[in-house]
Formats: structure tokens, sequence, C-alpha cells
């Protein structure tokens, strides 16, 4: 059987995906190339440095891989997993790619419950988490936090992708409770028991396509898309959920896109929100709101 040199393959690979406009061209390759070996990217560039030889048909499986990485498939879809915080998530077809500027997202609502479980010693905070997809966020929250979560998807196949990671990675002793069902509709045996309410929900007007082809061709629809002239029907309704489901006190964290800051600002006070803010993500773009539910006067 003929063997190739790892090094030259993985070159070979990265040529392919920087002339087909890959910007991550090289960490690409070095992953698909780990993936189809089966170890992980640092062992593969400790084989490439000792100039080691790759088997032909695992060559072949990799060349397959380029070529449709090349047209533009999602990484995360050929391997078949994300990396979320601490978490290796299980996605594909159907479900929405979980991104980085989302585990600021998280990182804050896991930040409140770290403060309420100092406030309040001997209870667990609620959280739930609305238009959960992968169950990104949800299981975030119930693996670095004891706080009793709830996650919320409507779509189906989504629905089916949260349900194979949280049976897979929520902690034993702290189960998510995974509902199926329209995120803008409370669940009346939590109304007004809720401390944080997260979402990330669809919030792409319908006009703005988005640049990255693999988001456009590949994530879903209902994933991306928030409705309404603005993209914030959906965003409004987790508004008016979340301040129904919330206790007194408690508070909304809701992505958006970099330009909603100001109109979901609004939407939060016309809901009668207090200490509404626009937070910021790692690169400096307005990314999501906190609001808090007023307590009792």
């Amino acid at each position: 059987m003929q063997m190739l040199d790892i090094s030259g393959v993985l070159a070979g690979g990265a040529g392919v995906l920087a002339a087909a406009g890959v910007e991550s061209a090289r960490v690409d390759a070095e992953i698909l190339l780990a993936h189809s070996l089966g170890i992980d990217r640092n062992a593969l560039k400790v084989q490439a440095l000792l100039g080691a030889a790759l088997p032909d048909d695992v060559s072949g499986q990799f060349d397959a891989l380029i070529a449709q990485r090349a047209e533009r498939v999602p990484l995360q879809h050929l391997t078949g997993i994300a990396h979320f915080r601490n978490l290796t998530l299980r996605v594909g077809p159907g479900v929405f790619i979980p991104r980085p500027e989302t585990e600021v997202v998280a990182g804050a609502a896991i930040a409140e419950v770290q403060r309420l479980q100092v406030i309040q010693q001997g209870s667990r905070p609620v959280v739930i988490d609305l238009c959960t997809g992968s169950g990104a966020i949800a299981l975030a929250v119930a693996t670095e936090t004891s706080a009793e979560v709830h996650a919320i998807e409507l779509d189906a196949q989504a629905h089916q992708w949260a349900h194979l990671n949280i049976a897979a990675l929520a902690p034993p002793g702290n189960p998510i409770d995974l509902r199926r069902g329209d995120a803008r509709i409370p669940p009346p045996d939590l109304t007004n028991k809720v401390d944080v309410v997260v979402s990330n929900p669809p919030y792409i007007p319908p006009g703005a396509v988005p640049r990255d082809q693999e988001v456009r061709d590949h994530d879903p629809a209902q994933a991306l898309y928030g409705l309404g002239a603005d993209g914030l029907t959906v965003p409004q309704g987790i508004i008016e959920a979340a301040a129904k489901l919330l206790k007194p006190g408690g508070l909304l964290i809701m992505e958006h896109g970099d330009e909603q800051g100001p109109a979901t600002r609004n939407l939060a006070a016309k809901a009668g929100y207090i200490e509404i803010e626009t937070k910021k993500d790692l690169t400096d773009r307005d990314r999501y709101l906190t609001a808090r539910r007023p307590p009792p006067r």
C-alpha cells in the first residue's frame, strides 16, 4: 500500500481550501486530517513533524472531506462536532452551529447564577434557555453551575440534536428539562419561577442575507431569521415571555445582532424591565441584552 507524507498531504489540503476561499485553510485541513485519523490536532502536528506517513485509504477519506469543505460545507458538519466553552457538542444538518460569541452570552447567565448562589444559600437558581438549538447554552449552565435548568426548542430536528446532546452531556445529578414548543409561549408551570432567562433567538432581518456561505447555505433558516421587517418579531416574543417567566428581580439575557442594541433596549423598556443594558462580545461588538424584571414595590 502506498504511504504518503502527512506534512505534504496537509499542505496539499490546505492549498485546496485556500484556493476555494476558506480563510482558516490550514487549521481546517489539520482538523479534517486529525478527524480522518481518529486523533487530535496536537498528535497530528507531532506526527507531521516526525515525518510520519499516511495510509492511502486515510488519504482518500481526507481528500473527500477537503472537497466537501471546499464546497463550503461547514467544518462542524464534516466532523459532526462543535466546541462550545468546555463542551463538545454533536451537530449536523438541521441545527444551528453554536458560535464563539454565544459563549459570552452563556457566560453571562453562568455569572448571574453564581451571584445568586452566593446570595441564596441553599436555594438552586432556576434557569431556562429559550430557543436552545443544540442545547449549548443550557448544557453550559448545567455543567458549570448547580442551577435547575430548563430548555425549549420548537424545531423538530433541532430538538432531536438537543436531546442527543443533553442525554450525553448533562450531569447525572443535574438533568436538564428539555421541552418542545414555541419559546414565545411561557410554560404555565414556570411562570414567575425563573431566576434567569437566557436566549439566542433567530434575529436576522429578512433582507440581510448572511455573508458567510456556510451560514447562508447550511444553517437552518428558522434559526437565523427573526421574522418581521426588522428581524425582531421572535426576540420581542422572547422578551415578553421572559417577563412572565421571571421572578421579580430575575434577569433576561438575550443575544441579538450587532446593530439591534437600541431596538432591543426599547422593546425591553416597553415590556416594563429595568436595568436595561447592551453588552459586548469579545470583538467589542454589541451582542446581547440584559434586563431585569422589577422587584416588588
